[in-house]
């Protein structure tokens, strides 16, 4: 083997150091790389926690505005700790607001019912339009009334059986001593009408006496049902040009009747057939049928409007008759 001079010895001593070194170095280099993720892990999760917290607690974005949203600069801060700069660029998006749920739902609002007959001077009903409605029509009334519970929901009950509508005309003192009967016809879906307060006759009376009779009906109903009514007819069928005004100034529609079923006469006192044949006797379309609330014309009623109806009659709802408050009133009827 040949010898080595201490050059060469030295050279390859110094190379063993240095590459000694080195490795340590590089061992040293590594642990702190891997320490250094795990810090910067760790940093990123908590920064990660922070940024869900803070965007938890922040209010909502009005996006309420269309058009054209730009956002530039933006600093956005990833898991690992690096900070850089986004930009978005929305163009024609739109975005609706949302609903808000604790408002309450807005009820719709009941159209009322188309009008469809109109009164003529005898105080029957002819259609508005002939060639959409027909004329094979009754007006169905009670007057007197509200008297007694048992014979007002006998004829509640007769009505609804038949899905016929009709006019209650009541007298003041009858609903200050029964308020839970109008209360119980109105609330069943009929018309309340004005017969003044005490039942008299109001072709006697001073203007003032007019005024209050009719002027108190209105109130008394108005406070238990709500609605003041918007037909009158007179007690006897007696009125005069000075009560027919204050009927108008009340946003009443004056009427008599046209069919007269006599059930208040003393020839017809408890014999139901007698008011149906008395009934059918005048019939003709658009009669303005006068009954009254009296145990006999409840007893007669299912058949009278049976009968009717195999006769080919319906029966007038009083909301679709036109006031035709703008026009002349009508004239009284012959008696």
């Amino acid at each position: 083997m040949p010898k080595r001079s201490a050059y060469q010895i030295s050279i390859v001593t110094i190379a063993m150091f240095l590459a000694l070194t080195g490795c340590g170095s590089a061992g040293s280099n590594t642990k702190t790389a891997v320490n250094s993720q795990t810090n910067e892990a760790s940093a990123g999760s908590e920064s990660t926690n922070t940024n869900t917290t803070s965007e938890t607690n922040q209010k909502p974005v009005d996006n309420s505005q269309t058009g054209n949203n730009t956002s530039q600069g933006t600093t956005n801060q990833g898991s690992n700790g690096q900070t850089g700069t986004s930009t978005s660029n929305n163009e024609g998006t739109t975005n609706t607001a949302p609903t808000d749920m604790n408002q309450p739902d807005k009820q719709p609002v009941a159209e009322a019912p188309k009008k469809l007959y109109q009164m003529n001077k005898v105080y029957s009903f002819v259609p508005i339009d002939k060639t959409t409605t027909s004329n094979k029509v009754v007006l169905l009334t009670f007057d007197d009334g509200p008297k007694a519970d048992k014979t007002v929901t006998a004829l509640l009950d007769t009505l609804d059986k038949h899905k016929a509508k009709a006019i209650f005309f009541v007298n003041g003192y009858r609903v200050k001593a029964h308020p839970e009967l109008l209360k119980k016809i109105a609330d069943r879906g009929q018309t309340i009408g004005n017969h003044s307060w005490d039942h008299i006759d109001l072709k006697k009376e001073t203007e003032a006496s007019v005024k209050k009779q009719i002027g108190d009906v209105q109130q008394i109903v108005k406070e238990v049902t709500g609605k003041e009514p918007v037909f009158f007819r007179p007690p006897f069928g007696n009125g005069n040009d000075f009560v027919k005004s204050v009927v108008r100034g009340q946003g009443m529609l004056y009427m008599t009747w046209s069919d007269g079923s006599l059930d208040w006469d003393a020839s017809t006192k408890d014999k139901p057939d007698k008011v149906i044949a008395n009934v059918l006797e005048q019939l003709h379309p658009g009669v303005n049928i006068l009954m009254h609330e009296l145990p006999w014309t409840t007893e007669a009623l299912d058949t009278l409007l049976t009968k009717l109806e195999e006769k080919g009659y319906g029966f007038i709802d009083p909301d679709t008759i036109d006031l035709a408050l703008n026009s002349p009133p009508a004239a009284q009827t012959a008696k």
